[in-house]
């Protein structure tokens, strides 16, 4: 990379280098197309169409083994408390410095194993794990990937292994970010070994532990229950960040961030609906139906109004079981207006 963008590079050559396991004739054809189309009136700089045409080089390998997810959430999109705030934000940093630690400061050299980035994203469903792994990759400006799990896991002994290492090797040359959602399914306890079957189950794992110890990247695995995970996954965690059910006070944030700006909406009354024992995930939701439920209607009622999201309250709070208190849910008076 210095040799191809030359002295005025500054710090590019380093950050590409350490961010993608690029052999000479890519790195070469990557800096030919782009260098060669630089032009003046290009939006972007010639480092972040080099970043650009890296990652877009790496995705066809991993396309077939996950499904890639498009970050469209930032830092002010996150609704938690400080301490787990602070965690994501401890995360991204050390992706972001791991080429200055490792390489410039000398840490790999003392390093035998991995030097990736291991994390666990634990809490009930609906509380952000997987916006959360959205806002670190926006960040980062690295693709992110979710696991499928009818991809990876085969019934056929050896297969399963098979798909991990390609997945893993495949993110390792495009810096991907792997996210494991519903890790438990993956990174179950190992069992006792009781057949032909369950000593299959556990080389399974044990090869997982072993790959996760030596890959490069951030890997992220999210579950609504840790105690489900085999102890020695958890040994090898750098971070674990517990995503908790939000408070009323974030629930209230995360009422006035849930619909998008466009949507023509009246006066609402954002203490009044934070009461409800709701998850992010699920007031995301209510505010999608009712926009929905508003979209129907017809010139100036095209609005979202007061009763339309408790309309769409109600309706949710009976889809998960909950106890439905119509005080609550009626007698609420809203006026049209500017929100």
């Amino acid at each position: 990379w210095q040799q191809l963008l030359g002295p005025e590079a500054g710090e590019s050559p380093a950050l590409l280098a350490g961010q993608f396991n690029l052999s000479l004739t890519t790195i070469q054809r990557v800096a030919a197309e782009v260098l060669s189309d630089a032009s003046a009136t290009a939006p972007q700089s010639s480092f972040d169409r080099l970043w650009q045409a890296c990652l877009a080089g790496t995705r066809p390998r991993l396309d077939a083994l996950a499904q890639r997810l498009e970050p469209k959430v930032a830092w002010d999109d996150l609704v938690l408390p400080g301490t787990e705030q602070s965690a994501l934000q401890q995360i991204a940093d050390q992706v972001a410095q791991r080429s200055k630690v490792y390489e410039t400061w000398g840490f790999g050299e003392k390093m035998s194993r991995g030097m990736g980035i291991s994390v666990l994203f634990a809490g009930e469903s609906g509380t952000g794990k997987t916006m959360a792994a959205e806002v670190i990759a926006n960040h980062l400006r690295l693709n992110l990937y979710r696991i499928d799990l009818s991809a990876v896991v085969s019934k056929y002994i050896g297969e399963t292994e098979k798909n991990l290492r390609r997945l893993f090797d495949a993110a390792e040359d495009g810096s991907a970010i792997l996210f494991f959602d519903e890790a438990d399914a993956l990174f179950g306890k190992r069992s006792e070994v009781k057949d032909s079957h369950d000593r299959y189950a556990n080389i399974e794992i044990n090869y997982l532990l072993q790959r996760m110890e030596s890959f490069s990247g951030l890997a992220i695995l999210a579950t609504n229950m840790k105690n489900a995970l085999d102890p020695a996954f958890m040994r090898r965690l750098r971070f674990i960040v517990n995503f908790p059910f939000p408070s009323a006070v974030e629930r209230k944030q995360i009422w006035q961030k849930a619909f998008a700006p466009d949507v023509p909406r009246g006066e609402l009354d954002y203490d009044h609906l934070a009461r409800f024992n709701l998850s992010g995930g699920n007031i995301h939701g209510i505010a999608l139906n009712a926009a929905f439920a508003a979209a129907r209607r017809q010139g100036t009622e095209r609005i979202v109004t007061m009763p339309l999201v408790l309309a769409a309250s109600r309706s949710e709070l009976r889809k998960l079981d909950k106890q439905v208190n119509e005080a609550d849910l009626s007698g609420v008076r809203a006026t049209r207006g500017a929100a």
